[in-house]
């Protein structure tokens, strides 16, 4: 299910950069700027959400300001609505069935990948993590039957590409123990 809403996804490697960057971001387009925020490995992340136009000039504003120091953008366009609800947060699941994981070499092709798995199968988000605290890197864990989440799955790794990938998992069958540390 989609929000009706695009976001903006930008990683720089420097936070003073990414300071600047956001900054002038904000001053291109009428974008709400969602967070931004330095990770462990002092890279920079910016997070920003309005309509198409708007978020396509933000991002193309960010890619000059940022030069050599970008590392990814993406934008979503109409992302789905459980990317929102499970962005650096948990998202708590009643019953688990299959989980999946995509880990990411950088924090945001995360979301991307993770928007490109819900909107591939019917599956439940449990959380999108992008780079605080995990060392720059991102990942995101789904629920759901078996055969959707390998769907989800596959759909994430191939809207980023093998080479954005640190790995990904599909455990069928989860211990109903999981719950307590989804």
């Amino acid at each position: 299910m989609q929000a009706n809403i695009s976001i903006g996804l930008v990683e720089l490697s420097s936070i003073a950069k990414g300071i600047e960057t956001a900054d002038a971001m904000r001053k291109m387009s009428e974008i709400k700027l969602e967070s931004a925020f330095a990770t462990a490995k002092g890279k920079y992340i910016i997070f920003i959400s309005g309509t198409v136009a708007e978020v396509e000039s933000a991002l193309t504003r960010g890619g000059e300001i940022a030069g050599k120091d970008l590392i990814d953008k993406y934008i979503i366009r109409n992302v789905h609505k459980g990317v929102l609800q499970a962005l650096n947060k948990k998202v708590k699941i009643e019953k688990v069935e299959a989980i999946g994981v995509i880990e990411t070499k950088d924090a945001v092709s995360s979301v991307y990948a993770a928007d490109a798995a819900l909107k591939a199968a019917y599956v439940e988000i449990v959380e999108i993590k992008t780079g605080s605290g995990i060392g720059g890197k991102g990942y995101f864990t789904i629920n759901g039957e078996v055969g959707a989440v390998k769907t989800a799955i596959s759909a994430g790794v191939k809207a980023v590409g093998e080479n954005a990938i640190v790995n990904r998992i599909v455990i069928p069958n989860a211990h109903p123990d999981m719950l307590n540390i989804l």
